[in-house]
């Protein structure tokens, strides 16, 4: 009785009403962690790259590393900067290339077209752009460099 009942949970009959592991609902579909729409292929921040990187620097914290990156713009007026990812990576995340580089562009929006801001030239004393991305002991341990990429120029630092 024994070896038919174990006959019945492998081979052609796995899928049968025989095998006693499909008895409690246990045959049914298969649970998933995924969400419902399924994970993001793609980066949904669409801001376009800030016209200039200027430099780049790394602040040390008692957990990790400050990652400072500085900008401008042709005119006055660009808002909501920020670091994002290249690659796609879940929310939240931030993980480097199989080769130990952490790929960012430095992003911002820029002035509305018209507005007084777009009108005039921006200058490098006063109207720099900064953001800063907060990279902890253990996302920095698989990091070998960090490269930064602008619209026109890209910065690399090394850890």
């Amino acid at each position: 009785m024994a070896s038919l009942v174990l006959a019945g949970c492998g081979g052609r009959f796995s899928d049968s009403g025989w095998n006693p592991l499909g008895w409690m609902g246990g045959g049914e579909t298969a649970s998933t962690l995924e969400p419902e729409g399924g994970y993001a292929t793609v980066n949904a921040d669409a801001r376009p790259s800030i016209p200039a990187i200027t430099g780049a620097r790394w602040e040390v914290l008692n957990e990790g590393r400050l990652l400072i990156a500085t900008g401008i713009g042709p005119t006055k007026g660009y808002w909501q900067a920020a670091l994002v990812t290249e690659a796609p990576s879940p929310s939240g995340r931030i993980t480097p290339d199989p080769d130990g580089t952490l790929r960012l562009r430095f992003v911002a929006l820029p002035p509305r077209p018209g507005s007084p801001e777009s009108q005039m030239a921006a200058r490098p004393e006063t109207d720099s752009i900064n953001v800063a991305l907060t990279l902890s002991s253990n996302v920095l341990a698989g990091i070998e460099q960090v490269q930064i990429t602008g619209a026109t120029n890209t910065v690399t630092l090394r850890k």
